[in-house]
C-alpha cells in the first residue's frame, strides 16, 4: 500500500476530498509519488481506473506513473486509466471515437505550409518590417494556436506586432489554405489534436470522475481551455512556479498562480520535504529563485543532511579550456557515466563539449537538439512504414521520392499524381497495374505569371532512353517514366522503390519491415548520398574518415529503431507512438548532454551547469524577444536542482574563435559565488 510510504504532507494530499486541488511540488519533493499515491486513494475510494484521466508533460513520465499503479493493483486494472500528454490523450480518445485523421511530425507539414506561403508576392512592404518568411509564420501560428485568449489571429498579431497589420490578410489567406488542405487529406499535428478535441468536447462528455495534472506550470492556455472543456468534476494538479519554463511554447505561469482565483472552494497544499539534493546544493538554488516574486509561499526543508561535496564555481580565461577542463574532471570522476549530466542553456554548447569528450575517450548521449525524428534517414524508415499503412499518404510518398538523385519535391509531387490517376486513385495500383489507357498522366497546369506559374510541360519525354537500365518489362511500360525532366539515375531510384514496395508486401510486422527497408538498394542510396553530404568538406573535398563514421551513425539509428520495433505487433501503433514519444528518446549511453529543457523531470549524482556567461545564460537575446530576467532565473534553478551530491557551475572570460568577452551570469552573484576566482586555466 503507497499511502504509507508517503509524509504526512503527501499524504494530506494524496488523500484530499474530491474539488479543485493544487499541490505545490517543488523539485525532489517527491511529487511523483504523491501522484500515484492520488490513484491508489482514487481506485480505494471505488472510482473505476477507467474513470481517471492522468496528464503528463511526457508520455515517460505517463508510463512510469502507470507502472508504479501496476504495482500496487495489477497491470490490467492500471490499463484502463486513459494516462499520456494532453497531445496523446487527445489522439486515442479522437481514436476511439472513429475521428478520421492521420497525424504527422511537427515539423512534417511545415514544408506543405512553405510550399504554399511561397506562391504569395507581398507587394505593399512597409518600412517598418518586413513579411515574415514561411517557416517563421507557421511556428507564430503554432504559437498563437497555444497562447492566445480567444482572440483572432489578426488580432493576436496586431498586439505582439504592430508592423505586420498591413500583411495579416495574405497571413490567415495563406493559414486557411494550409487548414483546407490539411482537412482535404485528413492531416493533423500536434496543435490539431488539441484543437480538433475542443471542438469535440463541446458535444462530447468523456465522464472522468478525477483529472490529475502533472506539471501544471507549464500548462498553456490551449491546454487550459482543454482542461476546463472535460468540464471535470474533480482536478488534481501538480506543479511547480518556480519551474515554469516552457514560455516560448506558450505556457503561462498565470495559470497556476491563478489556480485559487479561478476555481471555486479550490485548496492549495505544499510539499516541502526535498529528498533529491543535499543542503549546500538546495541552499545555492533557494537563494537565487527567491530573487522571483514568491506566488504561494513555500520554505524547502531538507532531508538529506549530509554536506559531502560544497558547489564549487570554475572560472577559466577561455571558453574553449572549460569544455577540456571538465572533460579531464570526469575523466578522473568515480561516478558512473550515465548518473552524470551536462547541463547547458544554449544548444550551441553541445557541440564543444560534446568534442573534448570524444578527446577523452568518454561515451555521451545527447538529448535537447535536434530530434532523432527529424534526420532524413529515420524519416524515411517511417514514411515507408506510413505507405504500408495509409498507401496514398502524399506526403510520406513525396519524402521518400524528393531524395532520389535528380528529383526533388516538384517531380515527386508530379509522379505522385500520376500515380493516383494511373491506379484509379490508388498509388499502389499506379506502379503495379496501370492504366494503359491514358498515355500522358502529367496535367499541365494552369498557366498564372501573376503567382509564376508555368506550364512545365510542353512535351513528354521519351521512355526509350532507360531501356538499358534492366528494369522489369512491366516498370519500364510504365507512363511515369514519361516524364521530361526525369534521368536515368532518377528513374533507377524510383525503380529500387517499386522493388521495395513489392517485397514489403510479405510482412506488417514493425522490426521485420525495418530490417527489409534498412537492407535495401533505395536506403543504401540514400545513406551514400547523406554521407556524402556530411562528410565534404569546405574545398569540395570528401573526408573518407567522416564519411565512415557518418555511415554508422546512419546504421545506428536504423538500429535503433529496430530494437524499438520490438515491442509492437501492431503497425499503426508503432507509428504512432514514435510520433507522439518522439521528442523524448535519446540515443547512446554515457555521459548526459541536455539542455536545460531537456533534462526537465529528470536527476543526476554529478551535474555541470556550463557557460554560465551573461548574455548566454540569462539568454539576453531571447529575453529582448519576449523572454524575461525571471524565466531565465527559473531556468537556472532547474538546471541546478537536477543535481543530487556534486554540483560544479562554470563559465569563461573570453571565446578566442568568435573573439568575445564574457562576465559572469548574474545568478552567480545571486548564489553567492565568488565570479573573481583565479581561473583554472
Amino acid at each position: 500500500m503507497p499511502l504509507s510510504n508517503l509524509n504526512q504532507e503527501q499524504l494530506n494530499a494524496a488523500t484530499c476530498k474530491s474539488g479543485y486541488n493544487l499541490i505545490i511540488a517543488s523539485a525532489g519533493t517527491g511529487k511523483t509519488s504523491t501522484i500515484v499515491g492520488r490513484i491508489a486513494h482514487l481506485i480505494n475510494s471505488g472510482i473505476k481506473p477507467k474513470e481517471i484521466l492522468l496528464l503528463t508533460f511526457t508520455n515517460k513520465a505517463a508510463v512510469e506513473m502507470i507502472n508504479r499503479v501496476s504495482k500496487i493493483f495489477s497491470k490490467d486494472i492500471a490499463k484502463e486509466i486513459m494516462a499520456g500528454t494532453f497531445h496523446s490523450v487527445s489522439f486515442k480518445l479522437l481514436k476511439e471515437l472513429d475521428v478520421n485523421i492521420t497525424l504527422k511530425q511537427p515539423n512534417e507539414l511545415k514544408t506543405v505550409f512553405k510550399s504554399i506561403y511561397e506562391k504569395r508576392v507581398f507587394i505593399d512592404r512597409n518600412e517598418e518590417a518586413n513579411p515574415y518568411d514561411g517557416g517563421y509564420l507557421y511556428d507564430i501560428y503554432s504559437l498563437y494556436l497555444n497562447s492566445n485568449n480567444s482572440e483572432d489571429f489578426t488580432s493576436w498579431i496586431k498586439e505582439k506586432s504592430p508592423a505586420h497589420e498591413s500583411y495579416t490578410l495574405i497571413y490567415e489567406d495563406v493559414i486557411d489554405e494550409f487548414n483546407s488542405l490539411k482537412k482535404e487529406y485528413g492531416y493533423v499535428n500536434f496543435d490539431d489534436l488539441l484543437t480538433t478535441m475542443l471542438e469535440v468536447l463541446k458535444e462530447k462528455d468523456f465522464a472522468f470522475q478525477e483529472i490529475l495534472v502533472d506539471e501544471y506550470q507549464d500548462t498553456n492556455p490551449l491546454q487550459g481551455r482543454l482542461l476546463d472543456a472535460f468540464r471535470p468534476k474533480s482536478l488534481f494538479c501538480v506543479g511547480d512556479y518556480d519551474q515554469s519554463i516552457y514560455a516560448f511554447n506558450g505556457s503561462d505561469i498565470g495559470i497556476i498562480s491563478t489556480f485559487a482565483k479561478r476555481y471555486k472552494d479550490a485548496n492549495v497544499f505544499t510539499l516541502r520535504k526535498n529528498y533529491r539534493s543535499t543542503k549546500p546544493i538546495l541552499d545555492l538554488a533557494t537563494k537565487v529563485i527567491e530573487f522571483n516574486e514568491r506566488v504561494y509561499p513555500k520554505k524547502l526543508e531538507v532531508v538529506r543532511l549530509e554536506n559531502n561535496h560544497q558547489p564549487k564555481l570554475l572560472v577559466f580565461n577561455e571558453l574553449f579550456s572549460q569544455y577540456e577542463y571538465i572533460s579531464q574532471l570526469i575523466s578522473k570522476s568515480s561516478t558512473p557515466h550515465n548518473e552524470i549530466a551536462i547541463i547547458y542553456r544554449n544548444n550551441s554548447s553541445a557541440d564543444g563539449i560534446e568534442a573534448n569528450l570524444r578527446e577523452f575517450s568518454i561515451p555521451a548521449k545527447r538529448k535537447g537538439g535536434m530530434s532523432f525524428f527529424d534526420s532524413i534517414e529515420v524519416k524515411f524508415l517511417l514514411d515507408i512504414l506510413v505507405l504500408q499503412i495509409s498507401t496514398n499518404d502524399m506526403m510520406a510518398f513525396i519524402h521518400i521520392l524528393e531524395h532520389g538523385k535528380g528529383i526533388g519535391k516538384a517531380i515527386a509531387k508530379d509522379v505522385f499524381d500520376a500515380l493516383i490517376k494511373l491506379g484509379d486513385g490508388s498509388l499502389l495500383n499506379g506502379f503495379f497495374h496501370p492504366n494503359q489507357s491514358i498515355n500522358n498522366p502529367y496535367e499541365s497546369r494552369a498557366k498564372n505569371q501573376q503567382l509564376g506559374l508555368f506550364d512545365d510541360f510542353l512535351e513528354l519525354g521519351s521512355i526509350s532512353k532507360f531501356k538499358d537500365c534492366n528494369f522489369e518489362e512491366a516498370f519500364l511500360a510504365n507512363p511515369i517514366l514519361k516524364h521530361p525532366k526525369l534521368t536515368i539515375d532518377g528513374a533507377k531510384y524510383i525503380y529500387d522503390i517499386y522493388l521495395l514496395f513489392k517485397q514489403l508486401r510479405r510482412t506488417k510486422n514493425p522490426e521485420n519491415l525495418l530490417s527489409m527497408i534498412s537492407s535495401s538498394m533505395a536506403y543504401s542510396k540514400i545513406k551514400d548520398m547523406l554521407s556524402t553530404k556530411r562528410a565534404t568538406q569546405k574545398d569540395g573535398e570528401i573526408n573518407a574518415i567522416q564519411k565512415t563514421k557518418s555511415l554508422a551513425k546512419i546504421n545506428r539509428k536504423a538500429m535503433l529503431l529496430r530494437n524499438l520495433a520490438r515491442n509492437f505487433s501492431d503497425l499503426s501503433k508503432f507509428i504512432n507512438s514514435m510520433i507522439l514519444g518522439g521528442s523524448e528518446l535519446s540515443e547512446g549511453d554515457g555521459v548526459n548532454l541536455l539542455s536545460i529543457h531537456a533534462s526537465k523531470g529528470l536527476e543526476f549524482k554529478e551535474v555541470y551547469v556550463i557557460d554560465l556567461m551573461d548574455g548566454r545564460f540569462p539568454n539576453r537575446k531571447l529575453m529582448s524577444k519576449g523572454g524575461s530576467l525571471e524565466e531565465e532565473r527559473r531556468l537556472f534553478y532547474v538546471a541546478v536542482t537536477r543535481a543530487k551530491d556534486i554540483l560544479y557551475l562554470s563559465y569563461a572570460k573570453y571565446d578566442k574563435i568568435k573573439k568575445l568577452t564574457f562576465v559572469a551570469s548574474p545568478f552567480l552573484t545571486e548564489a553567492g559565488m565568488k565570479t573573481d576566482d583565479e581561473p583554472q586555466q
